[in-house]
């Protein structure tokens, strides 16, 4: 699917473009303190930071407010502070407060082993989802880390990718291994399914540690998630 693979130059660096399925439903949630019955999905986070969503309702939060509150993900919880970055219409990024003692709970909080352990295998029938026609396999934590493997038109694999929070890892056939970092996402909606547009910025070379933590998500995997031989063909791709 060419749109899959658009190519966006500028005269200071390559930024590429990928669009994929985004799952309608999120349990990666924000509970706000000032305000008991609002609760935002977490649509992104990393060390630093979280982009925020209100689907129903209104809040009343501007540029440099502060927020406080709790992150609720599949029983585990946290509780973070930080201050508001950006606007834009029912979405707020927010920066994390740089207390050592946030900092920590939050690096604990986002351990890989973390996110492998709730990843979701949505290219199985139980889950009712119709996916693009070369989507072979698909699984995904909500916010933290998804993996997409695609195939070819006879059945063999093409390419897969790798979203751990704000990186990006790639392998495609006869081009090879690339790395990068997400620096936006859009919603698209169609008639079909619904997609995110992400743009990442290429590294100029291999970035060994986002490497070395698609090893540590992979060796998290198992055969409930994806089959033996995939396993074993992403990670001879990822040089392990």
């Amino acid at each position: 699917m060419d749109r899959h693979l658009s190519l966006v130059q500028s005269d200071f660096e390559a930024l590429e473009k990928r669009v994929l399925p985004r799952f309608p439903f999120c349990y990666l949630l924000f509970k706000n303190s000032k305000t008991d019955s609002q609760v935002f999905e977490v649509k992104d986070i990393s060390h630093s930071g979280m982009q925020l969503s209100l689907k129903n309702g209104d809040f009343d939060y501007k540029n440099n407010d502060k927020i406080n509150g709790e992150i609720h993900w599949h029983g585990r919880s946290i509780g973070v502070s930080g201050e508001i970055v950006w606007i834009k219409q029912n979405r707020i990024g927010v920066e994390f407060s740089t207390k050592a003692s946030q900092r920590e709970d939050v690096d604990q909080f986002l351990k890989v082993d973390n996110f492998a352990s709730v990843l979701k295998p949505l290219h199985k029938s139980e889950f009712g989802l119709e996916l693009p026609a070369k989507l072979k396999y698909w699984l995904r934590s909500d916010g933290p880390a998804e993996v997409f493997v695609w195939r070819h038109n006879d059945g063999e694999l093409s390419k897969f990718q790798i979203l751990i929070m704000e990186n990006f890892i790639e392998w495609e056939d006869t081009k090879g291994l690339k790395t990068g970092r997400v620096i936006s996402k859009r919603d698209i909606d169609t008639p079909l399914i619904s997609e995110d547009e992400y743009v990442f910025k290429l590294d100029p070379v291999i970035d060994d540690k986002k490497i070395e933590h698609c090893h540590e998500l992979v060796n998290n995997l198992d055969e409930n998630l994806l089959p033996a031989e995939t396993l074993s063909f992403i990670k001879m791709k990822l040089g392990q």
